[in-house]
């Protein structure tokens, strides 16, 4: 639970208020993907995947070899533009399984295109830790994309292709409502854990 709860906090990243237009409007790229690219990494699969069926240039993509600790005002910026412009949202794993990148999405109604491994992160694996946050989300409904290997993601982009706005709006609503309920379910986590540990130490 504390990984979920310190993702919402890592970057500060704003509240949004879901306007009309995002709702609506026609998002001119298919998919985004912004981040660092490690060297023989499923992210590297992803970028080479991406090229081979040509549909990196229907997408935001923006890849960097070197990760960058901070974030700039234009950097942030770029990345808030890529959301909302975007349909999809691809997310590969990092040195953890969940990634603040998943609740960014659904903040501006971009859908999740989920990576659906276990890493060698602090997260754990799901048979040693129950709440693994994949299994969590999952658990609660996530209106995700979940897939098991890159090599899914032409098949996705290509069904993606085939929707229509309407489709779309519907999706980006029940995603919005989603994630509402989610930070909702989660604070209330929190907050139970928080009066239960506080009741616990008082006890003694």
């Amino acid at each position: 639970m504390g990984h979920l709860q310190q993702s919402f906090l890592y970057r500060n990243f704003p509240v949004v208020e879901a306007s009309w237009s995002m709702l609506h409007d026609e998002r001119p790229y298919l998919c985004n993907f912004l981040g660092t690219v490690y060297e023989n990494s499923s992210r590297q699969e992803l970028m080479n995947i991406l090229k081979q069926d040509g549909n990196d240039k229907l997408c935001w993509v923006s890849a960097r070899e070197q990760w960058q600790p901070q974030e700039t005002n234009e950097s942030l910026k770029n990345y808030q533009d890529a959301l909302l412009q975007s349909d999809l949202t691809l997310c590969p794993v990092g040195v953890n399984t969940e990634c603040y990148r998943i609740y960014e999405a659904c903040s501006y109604g971009s859908i999740p295109v989920v990576e659906d491994v276990i890493t060698p992160g602090g997260c754990g694996n799901t048979s040693v830790h129950r709440n693994a946050p994949l299994r969590l989300l999952k658990s609660m409904g996530a209106p995700f994309i979940f897939i098991k290997n890159w090599k899914e993601l032409p098949a996705v982009l290509e069904k993606e292709k085939t929707l229509i706005l309407h489709e779309k709006i519907q999706r980006r609503k029940m995603l919005l409502q989603w994630y509402q309920h989610f930070k909702t379910e989660l604070k209330m986590k929190f907050t139970n854990i928080l009066e239960s540990s506080f009741l616990i130490n008082n006890k003694g």
